[in-house]
């Protein structure tokens, strides 16, 4: 069994959908997590999910670092009220923040760019980059969607066997913390014969 987590790299939307359940849940995960004793490390971002994130762990007392590119913080989306706000260069840069500052990987509703988060950590565990646990919170199934095509990449050959359980999803947040926390790191690339590949 992995160590506790103590902080999480969330990956969530900075856009503010119609539907204020998204917003909401991620208040809700942030307040939750802070209740937890875990910190978040984030996209420093004020807007959206992101802010929503932040503010909900922020009023529940909880660590919140923001790590944001430069050039998004000259457009003035940079949130100041975080615990720490990590200006660094780029997007590279802040998704190696995001690694080395975390101890998993939890993924909420989003778009293109939560996506390349999400998918970025996957394929770096697959590697052996990191180790560490990738959580996947399918609230209002939103990413129902997205795991049918995961499963259908699985049986047709173009996810390994040895990598289909990267992925943790759940649609509680409790319970999917429960499974991080037990996730024991698979055969990553790096280690694998040619044969296996």
């Amino acid at each position: 069994m992995n160590s506790p987590i103590r902080k999480l790299a969330v990956f969530c939307g900075s856009a503010s959908p119609p539907d204020p359940r998204y917003c909401d849940l991620a208040r809700n995960v942030g307040a939750e997590l802070a209740r937890a004793g875990i910190g978040v490390v984030y996209g420093g971002g004020r807007l959206g999910l992101m802010g929503a994130l932040a503010d909900g762990a922020l009023e529940a007392g909880g660590e919140v670092i923001g790590v944001i590119p430069e050039a998004m913080v000259s457009r003035e989306v940079a949130n100041r009220n975080c615990t720490e706000l990590r200006v660094v260069a780029n997007m590279h840069a802040r998704k190696a923040q995001f690694t080395e500052l975390s101890d998993g990987f939890l993924t909420l509703p989003g778009g293109v760019g939560t996506m390349d988060e999400l998918w970025e950590a996957i394929s770096w565990a697959q590697l052996g980059y990191h180790t560490k646990p990738v959580g996947l919170l399918n609230s209002f199934g939103f990413y129902d969607g997205l795991l049918a095509f995961t499963r259908h990449m699985v049986d047709t050959g173009f996810i390994r066997p040895a990598h289909a359980r990267i992925l943790i999803a759940e649609h509680e947040l409790d319970m999917l913390i429960e499974r991080m926390e037990a996730y024991e790191p698979h055969q990553p690339i790096f280690q694998m014969k040619a044969s296996d590949l």
